[in-house]
């Protein structure tokens, strides 16, 4: 029973209250993914869809190699044509990256016939060049839209108007999508930001679009506690909304067994809340792994995995292959048991991932192994944003001689603290000599290498 998990008392919106629009779910039928007949082909495909977006769009290679897994071309007259028809509606260059950003399927599309079209329909109904220009960047998947163009793209408008004067919204009642109009306004007069409903007004998920069961589950995750501007009050409502209760009472009871109470199932549930919907044979199948692992009593397992609820997910082979990483490594089981209390995810590292960053602190910069099961929280850092940058300020400190080599300074302080805190002891303690200050800020922000 969903009773057991809830947990103080809020005042609840009364969602019933809220005006709608219709919204039909044509698919845009005018968009057409380009596709490659060969591995070249593709490829080259590839390369130029990169190529295009970087220099057509000052994305950057990584961002362009990320929208390239979702659509190619081998040429730029449809591109082109899109960008260019951006331009002359008044979009800036920054509007049009974050459109192309957010719906790169738009670059394949045709611009005369399709998207033209579209915006001189909303221009024809008196849209301002700023309030089309805003609305568009805002939700550029409005655009797939054909019959139910005008009413998304109000909707959204008024959204954007009735957030910028501290307003309430009033729309009128139409059709079919009422539910989901209805809902995405209770959701913001919880406090949702736009960023996260604007996404749920063009998806088709179940769990937006229903009315008496919404409302009531909508009820139970607010007196949970969760909080309406996360990500995470959208996962928990999504669990409630697909389990009845007795679903519920069954995955609890499986905690139970295992020795949980109704307060840690909560806890567990308000970090992780998908950890509900894991079958009975995945939690236990996981539980008995790390259990099989020889590494923690079962009170301290509990504990771990109340801290860390995500570790049920992980597969019997990763957490196999992750405790033989670290031993192959030279870690000790009582090592590797104290990181997994500091650190619970790191029972789920790929072993390539924890050997590379590993090897680099104790065999490149001569930390000793027992500094990473101190400070595991390392293994969970990037090696290219935070790892290598800060440990190539450390060898230039050395190479001055601010730094003796053995006596290197604490994991914690070079490389789990914050950005401020390091520059402040590594760095701007030396702004005195403001071209060496110059000269460690290159190197901390990736413009300068040091030699090795």
């Amino acid at each position: 029973m969903y009773s057991l998990l809830l947990h103080g008392k809020r005042r609840f919106v009364d969602v019933q209250k809220w005006p709608s629009l219709i919204v039909s779910l044509n698919l845009w039928r005018n968009a057409a993914s380009s596709s490659a007949s060969g591995v070249s082909d593709g490829l080259k495909g590839k390369n130029f869809t990169v190529s295009y977006l970087v220099d057509s769009l000052s994305l950057t290679k990584k961002l362009a190699e990320s929208i390239s897994k979702k659509v190619t071309f081998d040429d730029k007259c449809h591109p082109d044509s899109v960008l260019n028809l951006f331009r002359s509606h008044g979009f800036t260059d920054s509007q049009i990256s974050a459109i192309i950003t957010d719906y790169p399927l738009l670059l394949t599309a045709d611009a005369e016939k399709s998207i033209g079209p579209k915006l001189q329909l909303l221009k024809s109904r008196g849209a301002s060049t700023s309030e089309l220009t805003e609305t568009i960047s805002k939700v550029p998947r409005i655009l797939s839209k054909d019959r139910s163009l005008t009413v998304y793209y109000d909707f959204v408008k008024e959204v954007i108007e009735a957030d910028s004067k501290f307003g309430t919204l009033c729309l009128p009642k139409r059709g079919k999508q009422e539910n989901k109009i209805r809902n995405i306004s209770a959701l913001r007069e919880l406090g949702m930001p736009q960023r996260m409903l604007f996404p749920l007004l063009i998806s088709n998920r179940p769990h937006i679009c229903g009315k008496e069961r919404f409302r009531e589950s909508l009820k139970k995750v607010v007196e949970m506690g969760f909080d309406p501007t996360t990500p995470r009050f959208l996962e928990a409502l999504r669990i409630v909304m697909g389990m009845n209760n007795e679903t519920v009472q069954e995955k609890v009871n499986v905690y139970k067994r295992l020795g949980f109470t109704a307060e840690d199932i909560l806890v567990m549930f308000k970090r992780f809340p998908i950890f509900l919907a894991l079958s009975e044979k995945k939690i236990t199948r996981g539980f008995e792994t790390m259990k099989k692992c020889g590494l923690l009593e079962d009170e301290e397992l509990r504990s771990v995995v109340k801290m860390f609820p995500q570790c049920l997910g992980f597969s019997e082979e990763n957490i196999l292959n992750s405790v033989e990483t670290f031993l192959g490594l030279g870690f000790s089981r009582d090592e590797i048991a104290m990181m997994v209390k500091r650190l619970p995810a790191s029972i789920g590292y790929s072993g390539e991932t924890v050997k590379k960053k590993t090897e680099f602190v104790v065999k490149e910069m001569s930390w000793p192994l027992k500094a990473v099961a101190l400070f595991p929280q390392v293994l969970g850092l990037s090696m290219e944003k935070r790892i290598v940058p800060r440990c190539n300020v450390i060898k230039a400190l050395i190479s001055k001689g601010l730094i003796k080599s053995e006596l290197l300074p604490p994991l914690s302080s070079a490389l789990v603290c914050t950005d401020q805190d390091f520059l402040k002891r590594y760095v701007r303690k030396h702004d005195l000599d403001e071209e060496f200050v110059a000269e460690l800020m290159a190197i901390f922000t990736g413009e300068m290498r040091t030699n090795k």
